[in-house]
């Protein structure tokens, strides 16, 4: 058996891994999201463009049609499609930084695993 030190190190260091691998998933997820966000008012405003000034246009709410002028149209559609992009380039750096923190903690477990062979093979004994 490893010592008690190395054992809690690798316990720790595995509990960062995963909540760092958790993060990282929800930033990703959360980008989706966004980049989905950001087609759908970039298409509308596409098909908000094509439009007369003079058409009757119509916003959604729950299950009701509002009347609304289309350059409020438009600027809610930009207003959505600026604050996507903002999102997505904050979320960018949050995923940068916890790739970072991702490649740290490979690089402490992989010291770790190199310092104590015996806690090498007791994981490897453990997988297989």
């Amino acid at each position: 058996m490893a010592d008690e030190a190395t054992r809690t190190a690798f316990v720790e260091i595995q509990a960062r891994m995963i909540e760092t691998t958790g993060n990282l998933k929800q930033v990703q997820v959360q980008m989706r999201n966004k980049e989905g966000d950001k087609k759908r008012a970039y298409l509308t405003l596409e098909e908000l463009r094509q439009l007369s000034d003079d058409t009757n246009t119509y916003k959604s709410i729950e299950r009701e049609f509002v009347l609304e002028p289309k350059s409020a149209l438009m600027e809610e559609q930009e207003q959505k499609l600026k604050d996507s992009e903002t999102a997505i380039a904050s979320l960018q750096t949050s995923k940068e930084y916890l790739e970072k923190q991702m490649a740290e903690v490979e690089n402490n477990l992989r010291e770790l695993l190199q310092q104590d062979p015996t806690l090498t093979r007791q994981i490897m004994s453990m997988s297989v």
